[in-house]
């Protein structure tokens, strides 16, 4: 059989992006929100599995003081079947999480998604983050400058057929509401395992919550690249804005 030009072409893209969607898994983000005093944040990670093609879905709940996970959390969970729907295993986290989620009232609290800077943003550093605490017209307050530097790891026992050098990084402000620092926020001195065999990193955005009393809660949205099983994967971890000193 022979095709004309026009849908030759056709074919051929039709077949480089039914490629390209499966080279790699970019896990989506999805905020849950903040317990009221801003002492929990919650959100899920979803998508369909590289290779595999199994839907999963995790959700966290990330102590903001401690920059530790609640005890019996994360939830987890994947389908093992190629056909399950991703609604399906949504669903399944979410009923699993609901008591948690009820309990401390995150519904009431959704938070601010202050910046967002996933992998298909072309334009933006994936290193370097600027935004403003505040959803207001004019402005108000200065700006808030974050900066990520990739640190080089000899790879783990699991890693080191996989690639040559792991990755772990460091994160701070070069700004805080418009004023010059040099704050850490996090710096790695080992790579834990659930990160599987990171080889980069990227700044995906911010989180702000504004309490009923208190200061305003920073949570750091950073994306984890590692090597999957057809390209590179994505997943997320929130790194809390420490107490100032």
């Amino acid at each position: 059989m022979r095709f004309s030009g026009g849908i030759a072409v056709a074919l051929l893209a039709s077949a480089f992006f039914a490629g390209a969607a499966r080279a790699g898994d970019f896990a989506s983000f999805q905020p849950i929100g903040f317990s009221e005093d801003g002492s929990v944040f919650a959100f899920e990670e979803y998508g369909v599995q590289d290779g595999s093609g199994f839907p999963y879905s995790n959700i966290f709940f990330v102590d903001t003081r401690k920059d530790t996970f609640l005890p019996g959390t994360p939830i987890r969970l994947r389908i093992d079947e190629e056909n399950t729907s991703l609604a399906k295993v949504r669903a399944q986290t979410a009923a699993k999480a609901a008591a948690l989620t009820q309990k401390l009232d995150l519904g009431a609290n959704p938070g601010l998604l202050a910046a967002f800077n996933p992998i298909t943003e072309t334009e933006s550093s994936p290193h370097r983050l600027t935004y403003r605490q505040y959803a207001v017209d004019p402005p108000v307050g200065g700006d808030f400058t974050l900066t990520l530097n990739e640190i080089p790891f000899a790879p783990s026992a699991l890693c080191k057929d996989v690639t040559p050098q792991s990755a772990g990084f460091r994160l701070s402000y070069q700004t805080e509401d418009g004023t010059a620092s040099d704050r850490v926020l996090h710096t790695d001195t080992a790579i834990p395992d659930s990160r599987k065999c990171p080889t980069g990193y990227r700044i995906g955005g911010v989180m702000v919550y504004n309490p009923p009393q208190g200061e305003p809660v920073h949570v750091v949205l950073v994306q984890v690249l590692s090597v999957g099983f057809e390209g590179r994967d994505g997943r997320w971890i929130a790194v809390p804005e420490p107490a100032a000193p």
